[in-house]
């Protein structure tokens, strides 16, 4: 089973989902802006992906940040207390399939990892 998790007006995530159904793979999506994310599910990526890589910090929830603030964020307790609390800037999506585990939209690494 396919677990896609981001926020479905992402067009990042709209590509995702694009090519999933392209290539025929069924998924279940998690909308963690509606649903929340836990901080265990975030220490659990954070181990596959490191906590500097879920940090979408070219979005605007980052943008909107003072300097103050972004400087605060320097290790994974506190970027995982962060993306808990702003889900929006966590990088998206992030894909969970049988073990195998995916962030952003990297359509060589899906073939790769999926099909």
């Amino acid at each position: 089973m396919i677990k896609v998790y981001g926020i479905p007006n992402c067009n990042t995530v709209k590509k995702a989902f694009e090519w999933l159904q392209q290539n025929g793979l069924t998924y279940e999506f998690h909308d963690y802006k509606k649903k929340g994310i836990t901080k265990e599910k975030l220490q659990e990526w954070s181990h596959h992906f490191g906590w500097e890589n879920l940090v979408n910090k070219k979005g605007t929830t980052w943008a909107q940040l003072s300097d103050e603030e972004r400087q605060e964020i320097t290790n994974k307790n506190k970027a995982i207390k962060y993306l808990a609390q702003n889900t929006s800037a966590i990088k998206r999506p992030v894909i969970e399939a049988e073990g195998k585990y995916l962030i952003r939209f990297d359509e060589k690494q899906y073939e790769d990892v999926l099909l």
